[in-house]
């Protein structure tokens, strides 16, 4: 129970008891259930905890198998990290009034400074992936506010090493050029910015290998004879449009034909054959649904064409909508990546930042021909659920810092950079509004006339804290908990996307 209240409390006005009879322990239990005896809640008048958070959910399956036993397992464990008032009182972690833990910022920050530094010999497998570690890293110390340019020099000598004179980046010296990691390299070039970081990317030997990778139906491969997938498409889509690279196609692309068509020809009706009957996205059309394939098709979406225009002619957006609501978790308050899955603080991101492009989608969608989709009145996943999740279950508050999967997980570098992510997201809102421009061409990756020249407005992504008691309630965090902005599609600082852009639109040629 909670203390008696004092003077400093006067603004408490009422307690809810969630009492032990509403618990009987057991793997196979129907039951809803808290896994420790009672919670004391103190709330604001007319603010509470809503009540699908607070207990196991109301509708059970009676099979008992693996997965519901995992999935069970995993609810406990959130909700004993979220509201059991003895860990609270036997830990050293201090906690705001809605009793969350403040965001150990210099702790995650030192892990992810010391993650930069040369790794112990245990780590030798992740050697293809160190353009990653570099961009998770560096990302996640931006959004925690930190001075990355101190890296400036070490990153562009590694970025260096790893590009190949054929075109794109590989995982190490030597290693094959791979989209998703020359994707990572560019993206941390971009978090540092700096001309320097910028001239050390050989865009015209991307351009060339890009058109290598571009198949004849729409999509790209991850590497010169690998795998098609929509990972492939969102990379190529951001890599192109923030380093501004010619659309033109290269005659020896294998996508070439005498129609010429673009790097963007047929790029979002191959993402839209990547959705399936649930209404997700999956890798390639055919596969199962995923959190992280969602957000590569929406995003690639918003870079082809305003998200308003883009999204609903070419996704099932009211199917869309369902199948991402499905993903967050009560009680936990998480998202989990696919039907079935566990909650993970990965998709914190993956599934989170998908939402601002699908709020600006039907936000926008009503005054667009062809729209019309209802303009929601809050937000479609529980802001005040994610960021419990995140700060509750996702920091490990031991020496070691960083963000993690779960509870009874690891931190490591990948869910540091991605719940962070996912908390920006939880905390800010992104809004499309029109900027004016003249004469502009439609040429896109959406067909539509390329000879027809008009005026009309370009949408531009401007962000605001998001307001939670003017909205859904309340604010759980402490403002001294907030983190930086991410731009919604290319998920890094939105000034270093716009100062990138800059720079290649005034360069004239390669």
């Amino acid at each position: 129970m909670a203390s008696s209240p004092s003077a400093a409390d006067d603004f408490v006005d009422e307690e809810i008891l969630i009492t032990s009879d509403r618990y009987s322990p057991g793997p196979s239990s129907n039951s809803n259930t808290l896994p420790f005896p009672y919670r004391s809640v103190r709330v604001q008048k007319p603010i509470m905890i809503p009540d699908h958070f607070t207990h196991m959910p109301p509708v059970r399956d009676p099979l008992v198998t693996d997965t519901s036993e995992m999935q069970d397992e995993t609810a406990e464990m959130c909700l004993s990290a979220i509201f059991n008032p003895d860990a609270a009182a036997s830990s050293d972690v201090p906690l705001n009034e809605f009793g969350v833990p403040h965001l150990d910022r210099a702790r995650h920050a030192g892990f992810l400074h010391k993650s930069l530094e040369p790794l112990p010999g245990a780590f030798v497998g992740y050697d293809p992936s160190r353009p990653w570690l570099l961009f998770w890293c560096l990302n996640g110390l931006s959004l925690l506010g930190e001075d990355v340019s101190v890296y400036r020099e070490r990153l562009i000598d590694t970025a260096r090493s790893m590009q190949n004179a054929s075109g794109g980046f590989g995982g190490g010296h030597g290693q094959s050029s791979h989209l998703a990691t020359t994707y990572a390299v560019v993206m941390g070039l971009t978090i540092v910015g700096g001309d320097a970081c910028y001239e050390a990317i050989d865009r015209r030997a991307l351009w060339k290998w890009l058109c290598s990778l571009k198949q004849p139906d729409g999509g790209f491969q991850m590497s010169v004879g690998g795998e098609e997938d929509v990972r492939g498409a969102y990379c190529a889509a951001v890599i192109i449009s923030i380093l501004n690279l010619p659309l033109d196609l290269s005659t020896e692309s294998p996508a070439w034909t005498p129609e010429k068509p673009t790097l963007y020809k047929g790029l979002a009706n191959y993402v839209q054959r990547c959705q399936t009957y649930e209404g997700g996205i999956s890798a390639q059309p055919g596969s199962e649904a995923h959190g992280g394939y969602a957000f590569c098709a929406l995003g690639c979406l918003s870079i082809l064409d305003s998200p308003d225009r883009s999204i609903p002619r070419y996704l099932n957006v009211p199917r869309l909508v369902s199948w991402l609501a499905s993903r967050q978790y009560a009680p936990e308050g998480g998202f989990s990546g696919r039907t079935n899955k566990l909650v993970d603080g990965c998709y914190s991101h993956w599934v989170g930042d998908c939402w601002p492009l699908v709020e600006a989608c039907l936000k926008r969608s009503t005054n667009n021909p062809g729209g019309g989709f209802p303009s929601p009145s809050q937000s479609l996943f529980s802001r005040e659920g994610l960021i419990r999740y995140i700060l509750c279950c996702c920091q490990d508050q031991t020496k070691r810092g960083g963000l993690r999967d779960k509870p009874g997980r690891m931190s490591d570098p990948y869910h540091t950079c991605y719940v962070l992510s996912g908390l920006s997201s939880a905390q800010y809102k992104w809004e499309l509004v029109d900027k004016p421009v003249a004469g502009v061409n439609l040429e896109a990756g959406v067909e539509a006339n390329k000879d027809e020249t008009v005026a009309y407005t370009e949408p531009v992504w401007k962000a605001s804290p998001f307001p939670f008691l003017e909205a859904e309630g309340v604010q759980v965090f402490d403002e001294e908990d907030r983190v930086a902005t991410v731009h919604p599609v290319y998920t890094i600082s939105a000034d270093r996307v716009d100062q990138i852009q800059a720079y290649f639109r005034a360069k004239v040629g390669f």
